[in-house]
């Protein structure tokens, strides 16, 4: 059973002014998504979820890298990544997981853009219009807090209570006027490891 997609969005946003100031390099984020039938609607609980993730998560994350890819003009230029998924309300928000964790789904984004950190990600269940939220952050340094943005937009009928949104996110940059430091001074600040941020 591939995956019953009713639409794709594509949003794309670059901030030009921050502050009152001029971006010394603009910021762009996109964010790509698809709105699809959940493959678990009207099937009451369902145990094993595996065989429709295997079926459907694929295919979704290639669409969507492919999209993001296209916007941006290559994986290269990707800094920042994330994920999100959004179960319609007749759904579970096991279901709006199960379509995004998955390396099936991951790592087409992932490979794509040569990504070494995990993809952050938040999966929720909710009606038409609520608000995809994509958080990001660098897709090869989990510490560097320039790059923690939120790609931030809504699908007003979408989703219906038998769909799922499944979104991927990127940014070219990161905050103009980025000024709150890294994580690792902060660890440095409180004389952590590093390593070892944990202390355990």
């Amino acid at each position: 059973m591939s995956a019953q997609i009713r639409k794709t969005l594509l949003h794309v946003e670059t901030t030009l002014i921050e502050g009152g100031r001029s971006a010394p390099r603009p910021l762009k984020l996109i964010g790509a998504a698809a709105v699809v039938k959940n493959p678990w609607a009207g099937m009451g609980f369902v145990e094993d979820l595996k065989p429709a993730i295997h079926d459907v998560a694929p295919e979704l994350g290639a669409l969507l890298t492919g999209m993001i890819l296209d916007a941006a003009g290559g994986g290269d230029l990707v800094e920042g990544y994330g994920k999100a998924a959004i179960a319609g309300l007749d759904g579970e928000v096991e279901h709006a997981s199960a379509l995004i964790h998955t390396l099936r789904f991951g790592n087409h984004y992932r490979q794509a853009v040569g990504a070494k950190t995990y993809l952050a990600f938040t999966n929720i269940r909710g009606g038409a219009n609520t608000p995809v939220m994509i958080p990001l952050m660098d897709k090869n340094d989990e510490g560097r807090r320039s790059h923690y943005l939120t790609v931030h937009f809504a699908i007003p009928d979408a989703p219906a209570a038998d769909e799922i949104v499944v979104a991927l996110g990127a940014s070219i940059g990161g905050r103009p006027h980025h000024r709150i430091g890294d994580r690792y001074q902060d660890l440095k600040d409180l004389g952590h490891d590093v390593a070892n941020p944990a202390a355990v």
